[in-house]
């Protein structure tokens, strides 16, 4: 069993020593009867979404694709999910982060002729993950693709008024048509020069225009981009590369992902990831919480927790029950929970549940 001040000491451990602490464990993959999964053997379940990995992805790479997950969803690191509609709507939909090992994989044409869900918008190889260099244009791709996926997969459904990405459909659409200095459903042969978002790959239609835009002006606004490389590096692409630049210039795509009732994450990912609760009281004594049935209407079973204590959060960050487990059987009456989604946590472990009524 891992005491408080083990915990403690590893943490300071990998800081000193510069390695990434992420307090996920990789699995082996729970879905091998389904035909586009069965060819993944590493599996993370990051609060309920998914990170699936071929057998010769390194391990670091992919706890790194499940770290960056959990820091875009999670931004202040608290355990507590920024934006539970947002995380309801990635679990429903199964949103998912497939990783091969390279472009060459025939894993990869077989995934994609057997996928049949809407939980997939984007992929990684593994040479495109650098855990030492989180979201760095050129080095990393983590950033970028994940948060594809939970734009597409979750933003861009959720709130439509605000980031659809049809033409004329949304308010990303009319700042979009303002960066690239008017509105083309295709590639111009030269954009206006005015414009300061002038991507130039004609196998981008305007929705994928969209999803390419409103990752530049997150990732832009978090100072990722912001190094002279990296600046020259993308000018070809975007112009607006520090928070200053993007700020000043694309007004209306700032005041959009900075719109605190949207909850889009602000903060960088550095690709560590380990929410730990200090208490006084009995610490976690195993290294997993596994939520039955979920969703739940009168109880839940929770195992995984052997005399642990633990406590259960509403949507709002609201502690509203607490207690200690009981070894290999624990219920919780849910009958008097408002419907909506919980977190259930205990030391540095934390599980996303709901209750349906």
């Amino acid at each position: 069993m891992k005491t408080l001040a083990s915990i403690l000491f590893s943490l300071l451990s990998l800081s000193l020593f510069g390695q990434n602490s992420v307090c996920f464990q990789i699995e082996n993959n729970p879905n091998q009867d389904e035909p586009a999964l069965n060819i993944f053997t590493k599996y993370i379940d990051v609060y309920g979404c998914s990170i699936y990995a071929e057998a010769n992805v390194p391990d670091e790479k992919v706890l790194h694709a499940a770290a960056i997950w959990a820091e875009l969803i999670d931004n202040n690191e608290d355990g507590i999910i920024d934006d539970p509609e947002l995380l309801t709507r990635l679990q429903n939909s199964k949103a998912m982060m497939p990783i091969f090992q390279s472009e060459d994989s025939p894993n990869m044409e077989f995934f994609f002729e057997n996928y049949e869900g809407e939980g997939v918008a984007a992929i990684l190889w593994q040479q495109e993950i650098d855990p030492n260099n989180p979201g760095r244009w050129g080095y990393d791709a983590t950033v970028e693709e994940i948060l594809h996926t939970i734009n597409y997969v979750g933003h861009v459904q959720i709130y439509p008024e605000a980031f659809s990405i049809q033409p004329n459909s949304s308010l990303m659409s009319e700042a979009m048509d303002i960066a690239r200095g008017g509105q083309f459903l295709n590639i111009p042969n030269n954009y206006p020069e005015e414009a300061w978002y002038h991507y130039d790959d004609f196998t981008c239609d305007y929705e994928c225009m969209m999803i390419e835009y409103m990752y530049w002006a997150i990732v832009s606004w978090m100072g990722i981009l912001d190094d002279p490389q990296t600046c020259d590096g993308i000018f070809n692409e975007w112009e607006t590369c520090t928070p200053e630049l993007f700020m000043n210039t694309d007004v209306a795509m700032f005041n959009l992902i900075t719109d605190p009732q949207y909850k889009l994450p602000q903060l960088a990912p550095d690709g560590n990831y380990c929410s730990i609760v200090l208490s006084t009281k009995k610490e976690l004594s195993e290294n997993d919480i596994r939520v039955y049935p979920n969703p739940a209407n009168t109880s839940i079973f929770f195992s995984g927790l052997n005399n642990a204590y633990y406590q259960i959060f509403n949507s709002n960050g609201e502690l509203i029950f607490e207690g200690t487990s009981k070894k290999d059987n624990n219920f919780i009456d849910t009958s008097n929970f408002s419907e909506g989604v919980y977190i259930i946590r205990s030391g540095n472990q934390s599980k996303s549940f709901v209750i349906q009524k």
